[in-house]
């Protein structure tokens, strides 16, 4: 059997890349394609620096072909990633800093800061030298999940500039604006209000070296997410969701933002919170209450890694609130499932650095629109 190259382009015109908007062939994704009887070589150059966009490239390329021309092709694709030339960069990296995770969900109450304050505390047990920076401008959390509700950052002189120094807990370094607000009052600001206040805290502060800087943002898809990210080069994201279909309807509109051509974030995986429920009485019984497997699902057909999921366990809250988090129990359940969430996050920010381009900070252009552009 000899496969023919013009038949083979003509199959790829039907997959289009996301974000591209043109069929691969028209927008020049397909670079080369070349035949050797059953097998086939396919050149592929991407623009969009995101492991799941590159992946489910590489899925549509081999599916249409062996759909299409032939199902007995021997497929092989090479990929390359290029980047266009970048000129002034708006945001900057923080000296010191490897990795900033941004930790997101697409709606309020699905476990956000949970999730973070213990993927935050289960890195610093791995050994890892790990900040908080609670970007949740209006409903700070990480005062009270790590037990420093009264503490206030101090002023320090490095390198005759004043910085804050962050405030530690059980071995993480958190900033919050709620460190600056007493818990009864409201932050009434608008966004360049809170931008200021997260610009602040991200770069007067003395973070030091640090393994990770976990982001903690607010719900949604707004001002704040377009501030951090025009502030920051983001490494990529971790988007926190229940199983319920009203939570992944919003859950998907977040991975959209984070792998949009205009953000070009890369998304790391899905944590699926409230999983289930297993009364104590009852150890072998699994009750799913929001759903069952929903965020697993979603993270299937987006194709992106499923992180873990989370059951619904009442010392889990009960942690939270007492401002010890859960993952601290030596020997639980709770420290087990954590463990195994945090590797996985660890393993897909090794991948991302290895595979692709540095993430670099956006610029806003439009923001009536969100409309962003890299720079």
């Amino acid at each position: 059997m000899k496969l023919d190259r013009k038949e083979i382009l003509k199959a790829l015109e039907n997959i289009t890349i996301a974000g591209e908007g043109k069929n691969m062939v028209e927008s020049g994704a397909i670079a080369n394609v070349i035949t050797f009887g059953d097998e086939v070589v396919v050149d592929l150059v991407l623009h969009v620096p995101v492991m799941h966009i590159r992946k489910r490239a590489e899925d549509d390329i081999k599916k249409t072909i062996l759909e299409l021309v032939s199902p007995q092709a021997k497929i092989k694709i090479n990929v390359k990633v290029e980047t266009p030339e970048k000129s002034e960069v708006t945001g900057k990296s923080i000296p010191g800093i490897k990795n900033i995770i941004a930790i997101a969900s697409g709606k309020g109450g699905v476990g956000k800061s949970t999730v973070t304050a213990n993927l935050a505390v289960t890195l610093a047990k791995m050994g890892f030298s790990v900040g908080v920076l609670d970007a949740d401008i209006y409903g700070p959390s990480m005062p009270m999940m790590f037990d420093v509700e009264n503490e206030k950052p101090i002023s320090i002189i490095i390198d005759s500039k004043s910085k804050m120094k962050p405030i530690e807990s059980y071995e993480v370094k958190i900033l919050s604006i709620g460190f600056f607000t007493s818990p009864s009052q409201a932050v009434i600001w608008r966004g360049p209000m809170a931008g200021k206040a997260l610009n602040q805290m991200i770069f007067d502060a003395d973070w030091g070296e640090l393994d990770f800087l976990l982001v903690d943002l607010p719900p949604g898809t707004g001002d704040i997410h377009l501030s951090i990210m025009q502030s920051l080069p983001i490494t990529g994201a971790v988007i926190v969701s229940t199983p319920q279909a009203v939570a992944l309807s919003d859950t998907r509109k977040g991975v959209s933002m984070f792998m949009s051509e205009t953000i070009n974030i890369p998304v790391l995986g899905i944590v699926e919170n409230m999983a289930y429920f297993t009364p104590e009485e009852l150890p072998n019984n699994k009750y799913y209450i929001f759903g069952k497997e929903g965020a697993k699902n979603l993270a299937e057909d987006l194709k992106v890694p499923f992180l873990g999921e989370v059951p619904i366990v009442q010392s889990i809250r009960e942690a939270g609130d007492f401002g010890r988090p859960a993952a601290l129990q030596t020997g639980s359940v709770i420290e087990t499932i954590f463990e195994e969430i945090t590797r996985n996050v660890v393993q897909e920010v090794v991948s991302r650095n290895k595979n692709l381009p540095a993430t670099e900070a956006i610029k806003i252009t439009n923001m009536a629109g969100c409309a962003a552009v890299k720079k």
